[in-house]
């Protein structure tokens, strides 16, 4: 059987980190408005900034899917109905939705724009694909509990043309396709309405009904104690076995992460299913690659999730999977002039320090950074505080619009 090559599509938090993912390879992207999506901690959009996102990626020829996937309450559908009428000017390629009442409201003001259910749908059955199919949606993201027989199964039970997204790369959420209560619970802050704040990666202990004030750590390592903190999925090293189950978007998690995390994910991502789909004796001669590479912008250890089956210890675990930073992102360049790159700052870096230039076709470059001069024309020594505009001299070392800037960490 003939597959077709699958979309990759790459999360982005702002603007300057959509055109990193568009740039880095992307087919596809997803990303939040101010309102009314599940990363209400994420920088978001403005529609100002969605606006220009879209034309940039259609000049790629690179969609853009909006998400509009919170559980509504009575209150919200007033100011949804509204925000949908101003998407539909934007015309963003698809709109990721959960709610039924969203759905509908989408489907009458804005019909031309495609509809996609989200995974906090809880999609694990051809039935519900067949469902939604019906009311007019033209994609389902499966609920991350589906194992690639179900999928396949799912696959040759729905309508060829209707399309399957999964997730194959990120953070696993502990809770039943992401719908959890501990951030409610804890905070009042509603994980369904958007405002997650993560209370499955704080620390934990154990307190002893009889000795109050005694706390028992669960799982302990020079970092802390993590009772829920899951792994990161990473599915690299299957992309054969998820094009075979008939899945249509490769979907990477991280609407919250860095230009430098996408970066590093789209551009490996896109090399691997690219390998695969030239040759899959390229794609296995690369493996040793992509895993260095997506090492470098993950901080937990990895896992297949539920995709072979229910996880085992050796998968799917809750303890002491902590972030490992092995690279600090340092800033993007915009462009160069009179020799020297004009770069927006994120993080510290000094004069005579050996950075890395991290370009979209898989090289890392290795710069010194022989001057560095800010906006009013003067010399520094560091560039110690973030989010300037700085003008840096890296030497002979050419670099190009949208290259990542980043310094190894010692381990």
């Amino acid at each position: 059987m003939n597959y077709k090559k699958p979309e990759l599509l790459i999360p982005a938090s702002s603007l300057e980190v959509l055109k990193t993912a568009v740039i880095f390879g992307a087919d596809a992207v997803y990303i939040g408005g101010e309102a009314f999506g599940l990363r209400a901690k994420a920088k978001n959009f403005s529609m100002e900034d969605m606006q220009e996102g879209i034309a940039f990626a259609h000049a790629h020829h690179v969609r853009v899917y909006v998400t509009v996937n919170i559980l509504a309450h009575n209150s919200d559908l007033p100011e949804i109905e509204r925000y949908l009428k101003e998407l539909k000017s934007l015309a963003p390629d698809a709109l990721i939705i959960a709610d039924p009442a969203v759905f509908e409201l989408a489907k009458e003001i804005c019909p031309e724009i495609e509809r996609h259910i989200s995974t906090q749908a809880n999609n694990t059955n051809y039935g519900t694909y067949r469902f939604w199919w019906k009311q007019g949606a033209k994609r389902v993201v499966s609920a991350r509990e589906l194992s690639l027989t179900e999928i396949r199964e799912i696959r040759e039970k729905i309508p060829e043309e209707m399309e399957i997204e999964s997730f194959i790369h990120g953070a696993m959420c502990i809770s039943y396709s992401g719908r959890c209560l501990l951030s409610n619970y804890f905070t009042g802050r509603d994980a369904n309405q958007g405002a997650c704040t993560h209370p499955c990666r704080w620390k934990y202990a154990v307190v002893e009904e009889t000795r109050p004030g005694e706390y028992m750590p669960v799982y302990e390592n020079e970092r802390g104690t993590y009772i829920f903190n899951s792994k990161d999925l990473c599915m690299i090293e299957h992309i054969p076995e998820m094009v075979e189950a008939g899945i249509n978007s490769f979907k990477i998690e991280g609407r919250m992460k860095t230009a430098l995390y996408v970066a590093a994910a789209a551009r490996t991502y896109r090399k691997a299913i690219d390998d695969y789909f030239t040759d899959p004796k390229l794609y296995k001669a690369h493996m040793s690659w992509y895993l260095d590479q997506i090492s470098n912008c993950t901080y937990r250890q990895f896992t297949t999730g539920f995709y072979f089956g229910k996880p085992g210890d050796e998968s799917q675990i809750y303890d002491s999977n902590t972030y490992m930073k092995e690279y600090t992102y340092l800033g993007i360049i915009d462009e160069e002039k009179d020799g020297l790159y004009r770069v927006s700052q994120r993080n510290k870096f000094s004069v005579g320090e050996m950075i890395e230039i991290m370009k979209p076709d898989g090289r890392n470059v290795e710069a010194v950074v022989r001057s560095i001069i800010d906006e009013e024309g003067q010399e520094q020594e560091s560039a110690p505080h973030p989010k300037q505009i700085l003008y840096v001299d890296l030497g002979e070392n050419k670099a190009e619009r949208y290259d990542i800037l980043r310094r190894a960490e010692p381990m």
